[in-house]
């Protein structure tokens, strides 16, 4: 089967939902304060710095290394990110509806509590089914995303083999990239949900082995932004006035 060189996805920089997300969830609300669609929800200041520091990141590869390609979400939070991570890189950039965050249906915009605070019913089903299987009424499983992911890799596999690939997208796509590439189990997936949370802009990647298939470089990997961070920092003390 045609292979690439490398495959790696990034998720999105901070968005505001994340901000309004976490707000909600440590003031027990029941509802997360969202002024857009999912489609349209923009990155945070946070989450520019957090692109831009990707993006120098991506520069300083070395070409061995540069991603061929970019695809990434059509969401806004996801595609600011791409192009700003990408920008002078010459990295062309496309958008694949697959890579879309998982759609939540009824439950999209309710904390944890709130989902179990308004439909009891609904958490009481996920628990008896299980997350991977769990579609809420209107969106997707974990099951749902993988079917539309293996499709994009099929199609990734056939249009760029041997190429290098990234992809910009959202934290639930990690996961189920890592259960598509390395052939994961429904247990060893939910095992690691429980165990990680993806960071913004973290960088998961996996490169072909000796025998031509995808091994694991990387996970949840964001120490890239600590190093342009340190840089940035002493950059500035170099170039500060002395008082």
């Amino acid at each position: 089967m045609a292979e690439l060189a490398s495959l790696q996805i990034i998720r999105h920089g901070e968005s505001t939902a994340n901000v309004a997300a976490a707000r909600a969830e440590s003031s027990g609300a029941e509802l997360i304060d969202l002024t857009h669609r999912d489609a349209d929800v923009p990155l945070s200041p946070t989450g520019e710095k957090q692109a831009r520091a990707t993006g120098r990141w991506i520069a300083g590869l070395p070409a061995h290394r540069r991603p061929d390609v970019a695809v990434a979400s059509p969401y806004l939070r996801a595609v600011r990110t791409a192009e700003l991570a990408l920008d002078g890189t010459g990295i062309p950039l496309s958008r694949d509806e697959r890579l879309r965050d998982r759609e939540l249906g009824i439950l999209d915009g309710l904390t944890p509590h709130g989902v179990r605070a308004r439909y009891p019913e609904e958490a009481e089903r996920r628990t008896r089914l299980g997350k991977f299987y769990y579609r809420p009424p209107g969106g997707e499983s974990w099951a749902d995303v993988a079917l539309r992911l293996r499709t994009l890799l099929g199609d990734l596999r056939r249009d760029h083999e041997g190429q290098r690939v990234l992809l910009v997208g959202h934290d639930a796509l990690v996961f189920v990239l890592r259960y598509l590439v390395e052939g994961l189990t429904e247990a060893q997936l939910m095992a690691l949900t429980r165990q990680q949370l993806i960071m913004n802009c973290a960088v998961t990647g996996w490169s072909a082995d000796a025998s031509g298939r995808l091994a694991l470089d990387c996970f949840n990997d964001v120490g890239h932004l600590h190093r342009q961070a340190t840089r940035r920092t002493r950059e500035d003390e170099v170039h500060a006035k002395p008082v």
